[in-house]
C-alpha cells in the first residue's frame, strides 16, 4: 500500500477527491492517505483530515527562525509518516531542497491550467483563472505534474482541458477546472504507481 502525505496551504478538496478514491474508488487497495500537513492554521484541510482520521499537522512559517528550519520540520514529518508520495494540493510555497531531494520524482503537483502555459511563481488560484480570461483563452484545465525546485517546471504525468467560452468570469472557469482536478489527481496518482513513472 503507497503511503500519501498531502501539503495543502487552503480548502484541500483535492486532498478529499484522493482520500475518496484511496477509500473506495481507483485507488483503493493501491494507496491511503497517512499524513496532511498545512502551512495555515485555519486551512480546512485540517478540518477535513480530523473528519477522516488521518494525521493532521500545522507547521506555520512564522514559527521558525528560517525557511531552512520550517522546511526540515515538515521533511521529518514526511519521514515519521514514512511517507512514499507527497501531492501538494493547493499548496502555495516553494518546496524546501531537503525535502526535493529526499523525495525527488515522489512529488506530485496539481495546477489549474494547461501548463506551460499559465504556470510559474504568483500563478496560483483565481490569479490563474484571471490569467486565463484575460487572455482570451478558448480552453483551459488542470495540469498534475513532478514538482521540484522550481515552481511548475516538472514533467507533465495527466492533463485534462475544459472550453472556455466568451461569457465566462474566471470564477466559472474555476469551477469547471476544480471539477477536473478531482478527476485526474487520482488517475494520475494511480498511473505513477503503476507505471512506476519517474520525472
Amino acid at each position: 500500500m503507497i503511503r500519501i502525505a498531502i501539503l495543502a496551504s487552503d480548502g484541500g478538496t483535492n486532498m478529499q477527491a484522493i482520500v475518496n478514491a484511496c477509500k473506495t474508488g481507483i485507488l483503493k487497495d493501491l494507496a491511503e492517505v497517512i499524513l496532511a500537513v498545512s502551512n495555515n492554521a485555519s486551512a480546512f484541510v485540517l478540518e477535513r483530515a480530523k473528519k477522516e482520521n488521518i494525521k493532521s499537522v500545522c507547521i506555520e512559517r512564522t514559527n521558525f527562525k528560517d525557511e531552512k528550519f520550517f522546511n526540515k520540520k515538515i521533511l521529518t514529518e514526511l519521514k515519521n509518516a514514512k511517507t512514499d508520495i507527497v501531492c501538494l494540493a493547493g499548496y502555495i510555497r516553494i518546496l524546501g531542497q531537503d525535502i526535493v531531494d529526499e523525495y525527488r520524482d515522489r512529488i506530485l503537483n496539481i495546477h489549474p491550467a494547461l501548463l506551460p502555459k499559465f504556470g510559474g511563481k504568483g500563478m496560483y488560484g483565481h490569479f490563474v483563472h484571471e490569467a486565463v480570461v484575460k487572455a482570451g483563452e478558448t480552453k483551459s484545465g488542470a495540469t498534475v505534474h513532478f514538482a521540484n525546485e522550481e515552481y511548475d517546471s516538472g514533467k507533465i504525468i495527466m492533463q485534462e482541458e475544459i472550453k472556455v467560452f466568451k461569457t465566462d468570469t474566471p470564477e466559472d472557469v474555476a469551477k469547471r477546472v476544480l471539477k477536473v482536478e478531482h478527476q485526474i489527481y487520482p488517475q494520475a496518482i494511480k498511473k505513477i504507481i503503476k507505471e512506476n513513472l519517474r520525472g
